[in-house]
């Protein structure tokens, strides 16, 4: 199913960090919103290896995967390609949600993570270093 399947992971290690370094437009400001925990006090990284795919933005804590989708994603095999790693996403716990190019917007992304996460509002952690040490 996935051309890059059968590479071994230091590459796709190396390919991800090639990603990181060269973003779309559309991923360059979704990386902006982002990081720093921006929208909602979620953890993101970015180009994330994640059972043998490069997924966009990858949430840890929530299990969450965040595809953005351009022009190319409109093809069926493209389309195909992606249902079916959506599927092994999914069928391995993650919840992927897909997000238009053109509606990389902090109002959008909250809306759609708020929705994914069927939360209608999420507390962000503490800071490092602060609250009840146990």
């Amino acid at each position: 199913m996935d051309p890059l399947r059968h590479v071994r992971l230091a590459k796709k290690s190396a390919l991800a960090r090639e990603l990181r370094r060269a973003p779309t437009p559309a991923e360059r400001h979704a990386w902006s919103l982002l990081r720093n925990r921006g929208i909602l006090g979620l953890k993101f990284r970015r180009q994330h290896v994640l059972h043998g795919f490069i997924v966009d933005f990858h949430c840890i804590a929530e299990r969450l995967v965040i595809e953005l989708e351009g022009g190319p994603h409109d093809d069926p095999n493209q389309q195909w390609y992606d249902a079916a790693r959506t599927q092994v996403l999914e069928a391995a716990g993650y919840r992927v949600v897909r997000v238009r190019n053109r509606d990389v917007t902090r109002h959008h992304l909250e809306r759609i993570l708020r929705k994914a996460l069927g939360r209608s509002s999420i507390v962000p952690p503490l800071p490092k270093g602060e609250g009840d040490r146990g």
